[in-house]
């Protein structure tokens, strides 16, 4: 493959720094919602819905169309709640790996790539993905696709992202883009309107595209002339094959690996900007913390460290990031990677997590970016993100008091900082 362009290098660095911040898109995946929270009220969601179909008729979406889906329909009082309490950004990262990486899903994992060898061969060959990542992907969005057929889980999706539209305040353009793709799918007749169901996010199919997604990066695969990511493995699994080649996944590379580290390592270096070849990391001692070799990889590497010194430490090549463009948060895409990996048939991952540690609320990071700041070390911004300013900030305060200065903040370390006068 050619070269990434700088500019889009420059977008992947910014992904990889949002989602080790604890930023990112809405999850993709169907969920089982956490307990509702108050829907739109009917007269403002009317209006709402009001302001929609004009922009519909104008991008060409017939009336009949619009009127059949909007007209009747009501507000999702289950849906709001899961938009504010997605787990890939609030549960710790270890409990999100033990909820997605589990043995059984490795072992169907398995089974599926042994059940549709044959096509995801001829995907690979096609869209140079490794089929390990798209079973990765299929096994984390949907299990498989075993939710698609869980009516606990599955919405309408146009009354999902109508809810969304006219009743989440913070990304309401977002979600009204999406409802204006989905009224499109609908008036070309791609899928019949009771065929079109996906999760709380309206994410759709076996391996949970968004509407908009769907339009610009679905294929028809198997070769019926339909691009049917609900009914057809083939489709989905090239559409998202399709996806990952567009956002610059590189043939012949691997996702990156877990390293051990040195003792005495420079802490500063794992600042999730710095970008190496994976023949200079290893010049600073790092070693790969599995049986295998280290990969020899033309593209930088990034080290993060998600849990701090204690916990697991990662290389991070290029096709991490292609992983992030699916869903930018960081337990996210090392779910889909680890998965990829056992399904693949290699080890757990080596070093274990801190799971005495309490990670920090969006409001705890505020905290103690605050009191960082008021002790001279600049964050950048008092945002509840803990960016690469911030953990700059944190390594200093650390080495100052005589901490191992890798920049993790936990409750541990805000109750320390907090106590100080």
């Amino acid at each position: 493959m050619r070269p990434i362009p700088r500019r889009h290098r420059r977008r992947a660095r910014l992904l990889l720094t949002l989602a080790v911040a604890g930023l990112g898109a809405a999850p993709v995946r169907a969920q089982t919602p956490p307990p509702d929270a108050a829907a739109p009220d009917e007269a403002a969601f009317r209006r709402c819905l009001g302001e929609v179909a004009p922009l519909a008729q104008a991008r060409g979406i017939s009336p009949a169309t619009v009127s059949g889906q909007l007209d009747a329909l009501s507000p999702d009082p289950g849906i709001l709640a899961p938009a504010r309490n997605q787990a890939e950004f609030v549960r710790p990262i270890w409990d999100y790996l033990d909820a997605t990486v589990t043995p059984a899903r490795v072992a169907q994992g398995q089974a599926k790539l042994a059940e549709w060898e044959p096509v995801l061969a001829r995907i690979e060959a096609a869209y140079g993905v490794d089929r390990h990542i798209l079973v990765g992907i299929w096994g984390v969005e949907s299990t498989y696709g075993t939710v698609l057929e869980d009516p606990t889980i599955v919405r309408p999706v146009v009354r999902a992202l109508a809810t969304l539209a006219c009743g989440d305040a913070e990304r309401p353009a977002y979600w009204r883009d999406e409802l204006l793709g989905a009224l499109q799918i609908l008036d070309e007749g791609r899928i019949a309107p009771e065929r079109m169901t996906g999760s709380w996010a309206g994410a759709m199919g076996h391996t949970q595209f968004m509407p908009t997604t769907y339009l610009q990066h679905a294929v028809d695969f198997d070769g019926d002339g339909r691009r049917d990511i609900w009914g057809s493995v083939p489709d989905a699994l090239a559409s998202t094959a399709n996806y990952l080649k567009v956002s610059g996944w590189r043939p012949g590379e691997g996702w990156g690996f877990e390293v051990r580290l040195p003792e005495g390592f420079d802490y500063a270096l794992a600042d999730e900007v710095t970008e190496r070849s994976v023949a200079d990391w290893l010049k600073l001692g790092l070693r790969p913390a599995g049986p295998a070799a280290a990969p020899e990889a033309p593209g930088g590497a990034v080290l993060v460290l998600p849990a701090g010194a204690r916990g697991p430490a990662f290389l991070l090549l290029p096709n991490f990031r292609a992983i992030l463009r699916y869903n930018t948060a960081l337990a996210y895409a090392l779910s889909v990677a680890h998965l990829s990996d056992r399904v693949r048939g290699e080890p757990a991952f080596a070093q274990a997590w801190p799971r005495g540690d309490r990670p920090l609320s969006t409001e705890e990071r505020r905290q103690i970016q605050a009191h960082l700041a008021g002790r001279g070390f600049p964050v950048g911004g008092v945002d509840g993100k803990i960016g690469p300013k911030t953990r700059a900030a944190i390594r200093a305060y650390q080495a100052s008091a005589g901490l191992v200065p890798d920049g993790y903040a936990d409750a541990s370390l805000l109750e320390r900082i907090g106590a100080e006068r």
